[in-house]
């Protein structure tokens, strides 16, 4: 067996079922995207015409597209400033809790192996205007109901909550074990020296839980370039394109609207968004985040 594995050959055809998983399911995908986003193809003809660079002049000159990049702008702020800093202070709660932590691990994952459909139709309870749950607590308070997912003011946040609420369990989850990792002798040692519960958690955990802190903020910048199932079951886009982001637009263009090549210029914009994005979150903030050894 050692001397099979010592021969290249064995990796090699280890890693042929791999390649070529990458190539049908990420290259190809892409170029085929790519291909089509020059055309006028309807997804159903046999026939297409090459269009140039039609389909993104005419992406860019709508307006309802930058509503849908400006939205996106918006998950990715919420993730950020909002959804990572919580998922920090629940790791940091959770990680102290003395019992039942296994419990409250497992609470706080439960909505991310849940169905985005679930959520959905349950969050659209919460949020229904006459019997919602939210509704009911403002008028304990003599507030005037709020029409959540039909108020052009309140449907975007209300999506941001609750698609923050279904991610952050997964999120804590990574965090957690980044925090239970460390080793227990340096907070000890800080204790004896007279730190406080907060200067240990800022001035030793937080130091040390930076370089998974960095890829959560990565993993969040990628899931919300791809938002679109929530919306989806929630609001569909409404009220009046509000919610719109840039996946849904593409979906309803490509299949609904059966324009296929257009839709596919869609895809590559938010493949080329997205790849601007994390590039500029690697240079100019990830690579700052050392690895830690200890």
């Amino acid at each position: 067996m050692n001397k099979a594995m010592r021969n290249p050959l064995m990796y090699t055809l280890f890693l042929i079922p791999t390649f070529i998983g990458i190539i049908l399911f990420f290259i190809y995908p892409v170029i085929n995207a790519a291909f089509y986003s020059f055309t006028d193809w309807n997804g159903i003809a046999k026939t297409y015409n090459f269009t140039g660079f039609a389909n993104y002049t005419k992406a860019m000159s709508q307006s309802a597209f930058w509503v849908s990049v400006r939205n996106n702008g918006f998950f990715i702020l919420f993730s950020v400033f909002i959804q990572v800093p919580l998922i920090i202070l629940f790791s940091l709660l959770i990680a102290n809790v003395k019992k039942l932590k296994g419990l409250y691990k497992t609470a706080v994952f439960m909505p991310s192996v849940m169905s985005t459909a679930v959520i959905g139709i349950l969050w659209g309870f919460i949020y229904e205007p006459d019997i919602g749950l939210f509704n009911h607590v403002l008028g304990l308070f003599g507030i005037e109901k709020i029409y959540w997912l039909s108020d052009r003011s309140w449907a975007m946040i209300s999506i941001l909550i609750t698609n923050a609420w279904q991610w952050t369990g997964f999120y804590i989850v990574m965090v957690l074990a980044a925090i239970i990792s460390i080793p227990k002798e340096l907070d000890e040692a800080a204790m004896i020296d007279g730190a406080t519960g907060f200067q240990r958690a800022m001035r030793i955990t937080m130091p040390l839980i930076m370089p998974i802190v960095s890829v959560v903020i990565m993993l969040s910048i990628a899931g919300a370039m791809k938002a679109a199932d929530i919306i989806i079951v929630m609001t569909k886009g409404g009220p009046a394109g509000s919610t719109e982001v840039m996946a849904t637009y593409m979906l309803k263009h490509s299949i609904t609207s059966f324009k296929y090549g257009y839709g596919n210029s869609i895809a590559v914009l938010i493949f080329i968004f997205t790849l601007i994005i994390t590039a500029l979150y690697q240079v100019l903030v990830a690579r700052r985040t050392e690895r830690i050894e200890y």
